[in-house]
């Protein structure tokens, strides 16, 4: 095995160490006992729903903990292929809302709705949880707001923007959750793929606050570039809420039982574990993946001396091309683009935590300084796949995908830099 083949077999087994600090059950668990829920009203009933990637792993753990409870759903993507015996499964479009997520979210406020104040309803909130129940508000087609998706993904707004616009287009966002349930009581247990960990922006806050208002939601589609292409019926619904006073959100207990901050921390202790020095960079690398290569690229030519550098965030990127990616594979393969002439021998991995970059099957990409001459030598000009968004082709062609199945879980995206000695 060369130093090379080393170094890449460390960074992935950094990345999995990621993934497995962000185990949902773990997290749920740990989250009721720190923070247990109150016993019901006599004669009450515990309504247990779960929302995002993770819902099958948290929704398991919450079943544990409560199992006479009266209702058990579940709403992941499809790709989760998860059983769960006892509970309602159901499964939706991520990252474009689909009209299976569409009957998901209409099966979610039916259950909301039977909900009294002598019961109490459990949620269970993680990462990806905005696309996969799209409901729409009267007059706004599910097209339309998959539309508005796209437009919000194609024009590089960061997750805050984006769900601070998602919220004020939906029932259950920017906690209509918490209004459907009323007056049942909701305590919410959030595992979190937003850094910062700002609750209002994870799942675009089904049981919090919005982050902001339709006033603020017309400002940013047009700062966008994007307000005259969004759909005549968004416009007209965000010009008609912008004049409306929503009243107080509901009785809610949030709280945060998992982040990428946990799991950047176990990266670090797994890599000290196998004697390499190593340094949390960063845990906010965002913005445009261009000007985020640039920050891992900087740390490379320093050569500082821990051999392991460790990033954490949620990149965007700017379409300009029709090629497939997404954001993990086109931070990588900006960097091995950018680091063709250091001599020093180094292993670069982005992955999302929940197995899936973009609409592709890759978690990310995992390059070293061989990745050019690979992607070239399969007759590839990697400048011209770049250039068209097509970073999964070009990573494909130098067998640097970083492939995984669906994780369950969900805490944004880790990145590894390993250098040789």
């Amino acid at each position: 095995m060369t130093q090379i083949d080393t170094l890449r077999t460390q960074a992935r087994l950094l990345f999995d160490a990621a993934v497995k600090a962000a185990d949902p059950a773990h997290a749920v668990r740990r989250g009721l006992t720190d923070v247990p829920v109150p016993a019901p009203k006599p004669g009450g009933r515990t309504f247990l729903i779960a929302i995002g990637k993770a819902a099958p792993a948290m929704l398991g753990e919450a079943m544990t903990a409560f199992p006479d409870a009266h209702a058990a759903l579940a709403v992941t993507h499809h790709e989760n292929d998860a059983t769960l015996e006892g509970a309602e499964l159901l499964r939706a479009g991520h990252p474009v809302p689909d009209e299976a997520g569409a009957r998901a979210a209409q099966r979610v406020m039916d259950l909301l709705s039977n909900a009294t104040a002598d019961d109490r309803v459990i949620a269970l909130i993680s990462g990806g949880g905005s696309a996969l129940l799209p409901a729409p508000p009267p007059g706004v087609s599910l097209t339309d707001k998959a539309r508005l998706n796209d437009l919000l993904l194609s024009a590089g707004l960061d997750i805050v923007k984006m769900n601070l616009v998602r919220q004020q287009v939906s029932l259950l966002k920017g906690g209509g959750f918490v209004r459907q349930a009323s007056p049942a009581p909701v305590y919410a247990y959030l595992l979190s793929d937003v850094i910062g960990d700002d609750l209002r922006a994870i799942a675009s806050g089904p049981t919090v606050s919005p982050i902001g208002t339709a006033k603020e939601a017309i400002e940013t589609l047009q700062s966008a570039g994007i307000w005259e292409a969004t759909p005549t019926s968004i416009r007209t619904h965000l010009e008609q809420a912008q004049h409306d006073t929503p009243p107080p959100l509901p009785d809610v207990t949030n709280t945060l039982v998992g982040s990428n901050r946990l799991s950047l921390e176990a990266m670090r202790d797994a890599a000290q574990e196998i004697g390499l020095n190593t340094r949390i960079v960063s845990d906010a690398l965002t913005g445009d993946v261009s000007d985020a290569a640039k920050e891992v690229l900087a740390e490379l030519i320093a050569r500082p001396e821990p051999t392991a550098l460790l990033f954490g965030g949620e990149t965007t990127v700017k379409l300009t091309g029709t090629g497939r990616g997404g954001r993990n594979q086109e931070l990588a393969l900006r960097v091995a683009t950018q680091a063709p002439e250091i001599a020093a021998k180094w292993v670069f991995l982005s992955g999302g935590t929940d197995g899936r970059d973009g609409p592709t099957d890759a978690a990310g990409g995992l390059v070293d300084s061989g990745t050019l001459p690979r992607i070239k030598a399969a007759g590839q000009d990697v400048t011209v796949l770049l250039a068209n968004n097509d970073s999964y082709a070009a990573l494909a062609a130098a067998g640097d995908l970083l492939m995984t199945r669906a994780t369950g879980t969900n805490v944004a995206d880790v990145q590894v830099l390993l250098i040789a000695p």
